[in-house]
């Protein structure tokens, strides 16, 4: 039986090899550091953390998440290493609380590898702290245990590593934060929770994060996220594989039989928002033994709309676990092999004769039965999201929708503003087949970046740099037509910098159709008059708003969406332009203003490090497939490939004269 643990309690550990799981509720930092027989850390290569997650015997999670699971191997810790702390904290310069007392209790649970809980602990009366040193594992006598600590620090991890004798603890704090950072730039932000009205106008929408979800992973593979530690929310019904090898019961992983009489939740429970749903799609019972087939809008929702939305970003979660199930099971069973072949052949009796290839060949066929074990419940899991991507896709309202489904055929300008916006697909390489529609909440939260940068491609081959350029131009015009099709007529408006005019040939579509707010800027004047007056804006919207006065702003002001597209950054660009647009990155995005950057960061380089938080504000796309991106749940890279139009279509033209004439109307 478990032992739930209160501060100072100890526990005995009868296994070596565990995983210690975090459920923070708000995404927290989990680091761990390794002490001598007093505690000490002997130096900054002690400490696990998401710049440096692995250590021996010890992983963690490579990303700030609500929830993590740790690896740990107490064998293979080395001799003096007597104590392992777990550490959580919560990220600086996100948007997050600054304090623990902010935030329900974190819960932490030692666990075997096949999931059982040894030893569970609630961190209870933080206030102040910013750091806490949650448990600790720790050698006595030859004998491991787990102590419950909850020892909080205000002064945040800066604090806490120096408290445990590290003298560089300033400057790795300093490098954990940096690691956090690139880490959180990268991911794709989970979905902000749906407003209490179910208003999802610009006004009231702000950003935010969404539900911690639940489920089964490991950090084998990427230092992965997992689920509330006191339940397993997959159960019997569950897609995703459990997360140690394979299940000591196999029927554990079936789907259950559904309930006759009403409708069939084939999804884990990621997909039940908590929202008031409106009527669901009927499903009809699935046989005895199958899979219940899936339905378009089987999701909790308002609409439809939010309904395909919360379905979308399900699909995206379970193949985000159920693939990391997959990746642990694959490296426990990669371990357990080497094990077994280490101890087998470390006598010498066993090198002579036919027992060392006998040994070799029964470890061998372990470690293949686990694998098959593994790649059956991952392909049973890609066949039901296959499915239900299937009749989804083509389900799809016109902002969620790609540009080559008919969808688009009979475009009109919507009268409202849609929650969210596809910007590509992203896929994983064991499943390259099954796309996931990425999908973005707007307004825009964050600026984007197309990455005009030369480099290799995912298949090996090398871009010739001016057609990366016309290619990434190419994204962003067909990004911007997304933006200006989807808002209502007036509600919408694109700015065009490009102080060369070399993307002249690019910016057609946006010229010749009249959607543009104004011709391009060129020249060092143009770019500095188009900065000035959307940095008035900025800065007039806030001192409204800030002021109670949003209905004394200025007649003429545009109050509709900005779009600033800046192209071939940072030639034409003067320090003051820079200071510019770093403030439009920052501040823009709360008042309505976005940035939409086509550039090459070397370009950028002789600025120095002065750019960096230029660059992690923004969401980096790419104009060709790269496996750049992570889900906010496990951290896997995923390939992004961009929503681009069929090539010899005509559908972008179309769909720009359509708002370019209801603008005339409107008027």
């Amino acid at each position: 039986m478990a032992a739930e643990l209160v501060r100072g309690q100890n526990h005995p550990l009868s296994q070596m090899r565990l995983e210690i799981r975090v459920a923070a509720g708000k995404p927290v930092v989990a680091a761990a550091t390794l002490g001598d027989e007093r505690g000490r850390i002997h130096g900054v290569e002690w400490v696990a953390h998401p710049g440096t997650p692995t250590l021996p015997g010890l992983e963690v999670s490579k990303q700030a998440a609500a929830d993590h699971r740790l690896a740990v191997d107490l064998g293979a810790m080395p001799e003096a290493v007597h104590r392992v702390s777990v550490l959580l904290a919560l990220p600086l310069g996100a948007d997050g609380p600054t304090r623990f007392g902010a935030v329900a209790a974190p819960f932490v649970a030692v666990t075997g590898l096949d999931g059982t809980e040894v030893a569970s602990y609630t961190i209870t009366g933080l206030d102040a702290e910013s750091a806490v040193v949650a448990l600790e594992l720790y050698r006595r006598q030859g004998a491991w245990k787990v102590r419950a600590v909850g020892q909080g620090y205000a002064g945040g991890l800066a604090e806490l590593l120096t408290d445990q004798g590290l003298p560089q603890a300033a400057h790795l704090a300093g490098g954990i934060n940096e690691a956090v950072a690139r880490g959180l730039a990268r991911s794709v932000a989970t979905p902000p929770p749906r407003t209490a009205d179910g208003d999802r106008t610009r006004q009231t929408t702000t950003p935010g994060i969404g539900p911690e979800g639940s489920g089964a992973t490991t950090p084998g593979a990427s230092g992965a996220v997992g689920p509330q530690p006191s339940t397993s929310p997959y159960g019997a019904q569950g897609a995703v594989a459990p997360p140690s090898g394979y299940p000591a019961d196999p029927a554990a992983t079936q789907p259950a039989a559904p309930a006759t009489g009403g409708p069939i939740d084939y999804s884990h429970p990621r997909r039940q928002t908590g929202a008031p749903p409106s009527p669901a799609p009927t499903v009809p019972p699935a046989p005895p033994g199958q899979a219940a087939q899936p339905v378009a809008g089987d999701a909790t929702g308002w609409s439809m709309e939010e309904r395909l939305y919360n379905q979308v970003w399900g699909m995206f979660e379970d193949l985000a676990r159920t693939m990391a199930a997959y990746r642990s099971a694959v490296d426990f069973a990669d371990s357990r092999m080497e094990k077994e072949l280490d101890q087998a052949l470390s006598d010498p009796r066993s090198r002579i004769g036919g027992q060392g290839d006998a040994a070799r060949e029964a470890a061998q066929a372990k470690h293949a039965q686990l694998v098959d074990q593994a790649r059956a419940a991952l392909d049973r899991d890609l066949a039901q999201l296959a499915a239900e991507s299937e009749v989804v896709e083509p389900a799809l309202p016109l902002a969620f929708a790609g540009w080559d489904n008919p969808v688009w055929h009979g475009y009109r300008v919507p009268m409202e503003i849609p929650m969210a916006l596809r910007l590509g697909d992203l896929h994983l390489p064991e499943s390259p087949d099954l796309r996931i529609p990425m999908l973005v909440r707007l307004p825009l939260e964050r600026g984007l970046w197309i990455d005009s940068g030369g480099g290799e491609s995912l298949d090996g081959s090398f871009a010739d740099s001016h057609e990366l350029r016309r290619l990434a131009l190419d994204t962003a015009v067909a990004h911007a037509a997304r933006l200006l099709a989807v808002y209502p007529v007036g509600e919408f408006a694109v700015h065009v910098i490009d102080p060369a005019g070399s993307a002249a040939q690019a910016l057609v579509p946006l010229v010749h159709t009249g959607v543009l707010a104004a011709p391009p800027a060129v020249g060092a004047a143009g770019v500095a008059d188009v900065l000035a007056r959307l940095t008035q804006r900025v800065d007039l919207v806030q001192m409204a708003v800030r002021g109670g006065a949003a209905d004394a702003l200025p007649p003429g002001l545009d109050t509709a969406e900005q779009l600033l597209i800046v192209n071939d950054f940072p030639h034409g660009f003067d320090d003051r332009a820079v200071t510019q647009l770093r403030y439009l990155a920052d501040e823009g995005p709360s008042v309505g203003v976005h940035l939409m950057m086509v550039a090459d960061r070397e370009d950028a380089a002789g600025y120095g490090p002065l750019l960096d938080p230029l660059w992690r504000s923004l969401m980096r796309l790419t104009p060709l497939p790269d496996d750049h991106l992570a889900d906010p749940w496990v951290g896997h890279a995923w390939t992004y490939e961009p929503s681009s139009v069929p090539p010899g279509s005509q559908v972008l033209q179309r769909v720009l004269t359509e708002v370019a004439t209801a603008r005339t109307k409107y008027r």
